[in-house]
């Protein structure tokens, strides 16, 4: 489904990612980890177009997306969601409008819109009756959820997630990975996490970990917590001493 190839990009001096490979296959459900200030977000901004890279190749489908813009770009990526770290509501319009804003914006009626609304409402677990209230009389977890809801009006075959659990007690994370792991099936989807929450792997088909602008391991989440790789080893079990703070003692 996503091929990247020599992924660089770069601010001043810092190489965030540094000529970085990844494949991602049809149905796969992948989460990305590494330590904060790693680049995760600044890979997925690069797989949305939302930043370009200096150089490589990111082919979605059979479609290269480096190089593309305007209407091509959005072309090429509307099988794609993108499901925002902080939900990225907004504050002045209601669940109904946060949620069916694509279509609202291109002038369809809002009677068209509101049965698709209420259906995606219902798919992340909502009841119909949060539909007229604002961001701010919202919990958390049900801002991440109309997040997801807006995401689904799209019917995408492709969903990122930006660090989707930051934020919420665990319980709510539990709910919201078991909704994520529900909607890659009911979707067919192919789902691409970036996370700190090491609790994902139970819903992940694969784990693989950034650093230092690569990525340096990738293996199957039933397996993770055996790892032979030090640095996955020291990440997940959450280590003082190990390689991905050795550089720093030195």
């Amino acid at each position: 489904m996503i091929s990247i190839r020599g992924l660089t990009k770069s601010f001043g001096d810092r190489k965030v990612t540094n000529d970085l490979n990844l494949d991602i296959q049809t149905g796969e459900f992948l989460t990305i980890i590494g330590r904060s200030g790693e680049g995760k977000s600044v890979l997925l901004k690069q797989l949305m177009g939302l930043l370009k890279p200096d150089s490589g190749s990111i082919v979605i489908g059979n479609t290269d997306i480096v190089g593309l813009s305007g209407l091509t770009l959005a072309h090429a990526l509307k099988r794609c969601g993108y499901v925002f770290q902080f939900a990225a509501l907004l504050d002045s319009l209601t669940v109904f409008e946060n949620i069916g804003i694509v279509m609202l914006e291109s002038g369809i009626a809002p009677k068209i819109v509101r049965p698709l609304v209420e259906e995606c409402i219902q798919r992340v677990g909502l009841s119909l009756d949060v539909i007229n209230r604002y961001p701010d009389e919202l919990s958390g977890g049900m801002k991440k959820r109309v997040g997801l809801a807006r995401t689904l009006m799209g019917n995408p075959q492709i969903i990122f997630y930006d660090e989707p659990t930051t934020g919420l007690d665990p319980i709510s994370t539990q709910l919201i990975h078991e909704l994520m792991r529900t909607t890659h099936e009911q979707y067919n989807a192919t789902t691409i996490v970036i996370s700190h929450d090491v609790s994902i792997f139970k819903y992940s088909d694969s784990v693989a970990m950034l650093y230092e602008g690569q990525i340096i391991h990738k293996q199957p989440a039933a397996t993770i917590w055996n790892t032979e790789n030090p640095f996955i080893r020291q990440f997940i079990h959450g280590l003082s001493d190990g390689p991905l703070t050795q550089h720093r003692k030195d």
